[in-house]
């Protein structure tokens, strides 16, 4: 793992033969860091793999992609977001969309010898692109941002977002659109594909983003289980997760800190929500109550900086597997945010 957290996710899975990552939640120049300090080559990669679309997932998708002109393996859905995301908006006040339209029904009454020549329906077509492709602004005249339609916790935690030109692109780079990717191959949540030897199992996961997914990756007898940002552990992932070697598992906030943090209380409705993201308690309740066991290494992702504290993730999901731990299996791993975790090889 070369982050985990709310300012970046991503993830090399290997087999010997192929390397995948898993997300790419972190600046191009980041991951290469990254990538050195853990011994592994960016130019090995493969392919890249999306979990969704949500910032701390792909905020280096593009810049990576391109560089390394390797595939992309998406749904369309979770495509579709992460264009709509990087797709430049003009934002306007109302009254400036007002003052626009005004100006259009104007020429458009002129008839159709007005100076740019537009006839009514011409006017009444530009005035209803205008007011499809502006995002328009009610209140007082202030002008703002285009938001993105989901709160994230990565939104208040994340630092600054690097620019797209981060490594000074040359001209016919600066002119690629940000949203271009050399290689793209669609998946559909809950459907089984391969990259190269290592066959993969997706399973849709509830998370507020468009089509999230979590994966199982199996090669040479070895099965790896990842499931991060989500609500809640439906059957569908309990089924997942089973007889996985590895089993990667969220374990974002403490309830307490939560709730007395410094979220606003819309964004600790939506990280306790059923869409948001799992708690120390719920995570230790699925170790306790439905996790098989079998796993020789049990890995706790996705840790909030600002709701949580890796004792209080540890000693939660030991608690729940205080009798299944022994020297053999059940190991007990906590991904980081800041560096990347000691490779786990089986």
């Amino acid at each position: 793992m070369l982050a985990s957290g709310s300012k970046g996710n991503s993830t090399v899975v290997a087999s010997s033969r192929t390397r995948i990552l898993l997300d790419a939640g972190l600046s191009c120049r980041e991951l290469m860091k990254r990538m050195a300090v853990a011994g592994e080559d960016p130019a090995q990669l493969d392919a890249i793999l999306i979990t969704h679309e949500h910032q701390d997932h792909v905020h280096g998708l593009g810049v990576l992609a391109r560089r390394l002109r390797i595939p992309v393996f998406i749904t369309e859905p979770t495509h579709r977001a992460w264009v709509r995301m990087l797709t430049p908006r003009t934002t306007i006040t109302y009254t400036q969309w007002l003052e626009q339209r005004k100006v259009e029904n104007d020429k458009a009454t002129a008839g159709p010898s007005t100076t740019l020549g537009m006839t009514s329906e011409e006017a009444d077509s530009s005035a209803t692109a205008l007011l499809r492709n502006d995002k328009v602004v009610a209140g007082n005249d202030k002008v703002v941002g285009d938001e993105s339609p989901d709160l994230t916790e990565a939104s208040l935690e994340s630092v600054s977002a690097e620019a797209e030109d981060e490594d000074a692109p040359t001209e016919k780079a600066a002119k690629t659109p940000l949203t271009h990717l050399p290689a793209i191959e669609f998946f559909r949540a809950g459907s089984n594909f391969s990259i190269g030897d290592i066959a993969i199992s997706s399973f849709t996961i509830p998370h507020d983003a468009a089509d999230p997914c979590g994966f199982v990756f199996e090669a040479e007898g070895i099965r790896i289980g990842i499931a991060t940002d989500l609500g809640y552990i439906p059957t569908n992932v309990k089924q997942a997760l089973r007889r996985c070697d590895v089993m990667m598992l969220e374990s974002n906030h403490d309830l307490e800190m939560l709730r007395d943090g410094p979220y606003p209380w819309a964004v600790k409705q939506r990280v306790m929500s059923r869409v948001g993201h799992l708690s120390n308690n719920a995570a230790a309740n699925f170790l306790a109550d439905e996790y098989d066991g079998g796993a020789a290494y049990v890995v706790l992702a996705h840790l909030s900086e600002s709701n949580n504290l890796p004792a209080l993730a540890r000693v939660s999901a030991e608690q729940a597997l205080a009798e299944r731990m022994n020297l053999l299996g059940n190991q007990l791993r906590l991904a980081e945010q800041s560096v990347p975790l000691e490779a786990i090889c089986l």
